[in-house]
Order: structure tokens, then C-alpha cells, then sequence
């Protein structure tokens, strides 16, 4: 069925921009997802975002905010933010130039990419929330938007926490082997300062520690098929380490498809 606009009344511009499909009846036990209308949801989605990157209080906010769709899970008891993560919607690869991530790595390849696009960035979880049907509930939401949208690509950045390579090689080890970009789509390079994995990694990764290793969210973007740049960029502002990944939709595994589209129903 069709979905809602954000209201006209509404929101300065850090609310965002975005068309949005609406989440407001997405709800799973505990929680609930909804896109961000004000802009003191975004606000309260920037504060999030500060603790669970710099563990302290402040507001991460940047140019881009304005221009993306926020959703928000929250507790149902109580309305407390767990989780939340951002959409940049993209008519095809000729926009690709505007994400975020094309500050950090060369996506001319994508380009000629054809079909709609959504970035997803700023994911998060609130540091005292472990619960792992937050992330279901997380990727239900964003199931609903490619299937609402007609998306045909989701990509991002995955970020390691540190920017030090050495704790993830067995991490990097495994991307190599298992999850490189197709030649036609791969990243090329473009930060100042990159950890070329695949270039210099050259033994047999251990698998077990490798994917325990990996964020919880690359490992969900792999499990659906997703694929990584070559290299990981170090990024010395957020204390990260982070690759470029993608996921083409039509290639995700019918039987993953089937557990998303059952959270997102």
C-alpha cells in the first residue's frame, strides 16, 4: 500500500529531506520502529549516535543529515531510543557522488549502476542495549523501505572500532577470501590513509575468529550476499576502521529474504 510523506507542517531542515515510508506500525515484542518527523527526533537520534561512537554525551550531526530519512527504534514502555540508523535515497548510480561514502573511497565504477540506491550510515546501538531483537526489529525497517522504494542496491560503510588493523586480521583475512567486490562495482581509492587487506594479507584467515571479529553489521550485510572494497579506510576523526560495502538485492538468498520480509510484514 502506498506510504505517507512526513507531514508538510514539519520539520526544520536537520529533520531531513527524504521521502520515508511509514514505520510507525512496525512492531516486534519490546520495540518499535519509526522514521524520525522533527527535529528533535533527529536530535535525539544525533545524541544517540555521539554516546555510541565517543561513549560521552554531545550531538554527532553533519552535512548530510539533512538529507536523509532517520529511523528510530525505541522501546515501546517507556519510548527510550535503542537503536537508529540513516537513509540516503538515490535515483541510480549517476548520483553517487553525493553519499557520504564517496568522501572516502573512488565509486566511478557505480556509476553506471542503473537502479534506485539507499546509503545506509550512522548505524548504531544504544551501549546498554544487547537485546539482540533490536537489530531485528532494525533490519525489519529497513526491509520495508527497499521493498516500499523499489531499491536495488543498499551500501554503506561497516566500521571496526580502533584504527589499528592488527586485532582484525583474521577479520580482513576472511573479507579477502569470501566477500570481495565484483570487478565491474569495486571501490577504488581515494582517502589518504587505507589498509590495502587484500593486497597485503596473503595467509589462510581462521574463519571462527575472523567472523567473531566483525561487527554485528557487516556480518549481516555478508550473510545477505554483500560484498566489501579491497581496502579499509582509516578514519582518524571517528576511531574507525571501515570498508565499503554493498548489497545488490536481487542477489540476497531467497531464504534470507523470507526471514527479513517476516520481521518487516
Amino acid at each position: 500500500m502506498p506510504l505517507p510523506d512526513p507531514p508538510e507542517t514539519a520539520p526544520e531542515p536537520d529533520a531531513g529531506q527524504g521521502r520515508a515510508p511509514a514505520l510507525t506500525g512496525l512492531e516486534r515484542g519490546r520495540y518499535r520502529a519509526r522514521v524520525a518527523h522533527t527535529a528533535g527526533d533527529v536530535a535525539a537520534a544525533q545524541a544517540l549516535r555521539h554516546l555510541a561512537f565517543h561513549g560521552r554525551a554531545g550531538r554527532d550531526r553533519d552535512r548530510y543529515d539533512a538529507s536523509c530519512v532517520h529511523i528510530l527504534v525505541e522501546e515501546r514502555s517507556g519510548g527510550r531510543l535503542v537503536c537508529c540508523f540513516r537513509l540516503l535515497p538515490l535515483s541510480g548510480g549517476a548520483e553517487i557522488g553525493r553519499s557520504y561514502s564517496a568522501q572516502f573511497y573512488d565509486l566511478s565504477a557505480l556509476e553506471a549502476f542503473a537502479g534506485p540506491m539507499i546509503e545506509m550510515g550512522r548505524f548504531c546501538l544504544h551501549p546498554e542495549a544487547h537485546d539482540p531483537d533490536i537489530l531485528r526489529v532494525a533490519w525489519g525497517a529497513m526491509t520495508a523501505y527497499v521493498d516500499a522504494s523499489g531499491v536495488e542496491l543498499l551500501f554503506g560503510c561497516a566500521s571496526f572500532r580502533g584504527t589499528d588493523p592488527q586485532p582484525y586480521s583474521d577479520a580482513f583475512a576472511v573479507l579477502k577470501a569470501r566477500s570481495l567486490a565484483p570487478r565491474r562495482w569495486a571501490p577504488g581509492l581515494k582517502a589518504p590513509q587505507v589498509f590495502r587487506f587484500a593486497a597485503r594479507l596473503r595467509r589462510k584467515p581462521d574463519a571462527r575468529k575472523g567472523l567473531a571479529a566483525m561487527p554485528p553489521l557487516l556480518r549481516t550485510y555478508l550473510a545477505m550476499g554483500g560484498w566489501v572494497s579491497d581496502h579499509a579506510v582509516i578514519d582518524a576523526r571517528m576511531n574507525t576502521l571501515h570498508v565499503f560495502t554493498g548489497v545488490e538485492i536481487a542477489a540476497i538468498p531467497p531464504a534470507r529474504k523470507r526471514l527479513l520480509r517476516a520481521v518487516a510484514g
